[in-house]
């Protein structure tokens, strides 16, 4: 049942745009991504947010093979 709670926890946050680019820094740091490389993504991603709602960012997600 704790796992239920926690769950529930996580899931009731707030999406956050800076928590979202934080991860995605995080990964490319760990995949040994350079620094110009994360920065070129950033900016990408900064317009995309503009450009793309939650929902189709979702939808995006689903039809990837990730």
């Amino acid at each position: 049942m704790s796992c239920d709670l926690e769950l529930v926890a996580l899931l009731s946050q707030p999406w956050n745009e800076g928590a979202c680019r934080g991860y995605v820094i995080a990964a490319m740091e760990r995949c040994g991504f350079k620094p110009a490389d994360i920065e070129r993504v950033m900016w990408e991603l900064r317009e995309v947010f503009d450009l793309l709602s939650l929902d189709e960012a979702q939808a995006l997600y689903e039809r990837s093979r990730c």
